[in-house]
């Protein structure tokens, strides 16, 4: 069984960094898209969705028979109920990805709008981080897994910065304020694969060493200290 159980964990393993690969590829053609406000490659983004819902099913489905027939303890369940969530939040950027190719889409068919905000800076941010997150988990690297979550608030502070230029923009230019929604949407869906992608380092350092992270750090802003955690 030793044996058995092994291999099925090796290949689960294969499995959820393999939709990670999928994932990091997927987001990369939909800032491809961004950058050169490709229609027809966001369509080919949307197109391909359902190759990451159809895996994050199988990995689902692989997990809950590992639980099933093998009924792991200690350190092997921390992994399995690790991967769950990776999986799902894995799952979420590729629907994170395929609504920036939506809105590239839209705004691929009107003329563009000159407002200064600078995407291709906070995407780069959330690239890092998200193959921080992935590299976290392959190396089992506690200190990256914290990195990750510490340039989350970058993101944000990028996040706000471009709702107010497009604020600002939209006041200037109302007649365009249909695409300019679509522009703050963009910032908006690549704020939240950065969260995804804290997500997945906070399980990454649950993995590690059994702390679970969520909320930690609003906690300890806030000077207070929860009860059940160091």
């Amino acid at each position: 069984m030793t044996v058995h159980f092994q291999r099925e964990l090796d290949k689960l393993k294969k499995r959820i960094l393999s939709l990670g690969a999928m994932v990091e590829e997927r987001f990369r053609m939909a800032v491809k898209a961004l950058e050169t406000r490709d229609g027809e490659l966001s369509r080919k983004i949307i197109e391909a969705d359902r190759e990451i819902d159809e895996t994050e099913v199988e990995v689902e489905e692989e997990c809950l028979k590992i639980l099933a027939l093998y009924q792991p303890l200690a350190a092997d369940l921390r992994f399995i109920t690790a991967v769950i969530k990776i999986n799902n939040d894995l799952e979420r950027i590729g629907d994170e990805a395929v609504n920036i190719a939506q809105r590239v889409e839209n705004i691929s068919r009107r003329p563009p709008v000159n407002i200064p905000v600078q995407y291709s800076v906070m995407a780069e941010k959330v690239e890092a981080m998200l193959k921080g997150s992935l590299d976290a988990l392959v190396n089992l690297d506690l200190d990256l897994a914290y990195e990750v979550c510490v340039m989350d608030d970058e993101v944000d502070m990028m996040n706000r910065d471009n709702y107010d230029k497009i604020k600002d923009a939209i006041r200037n230019q109302p007649e365009r304020v249909a695409y300019m929604i679509n522009l703050f949407l963009i910032s908006r869906h690549l704020e939240r694969i950065a969260d995804h992608a804290t997500n997945i380092a906070e399980e990454v350092i649950y993995l590690i060493d059994g702390v679970i992270h969520r909320h930690r750090r609003r906690w300890e802003e806030k000077g207070e200290k929860p009860a059940g955690l160091m």
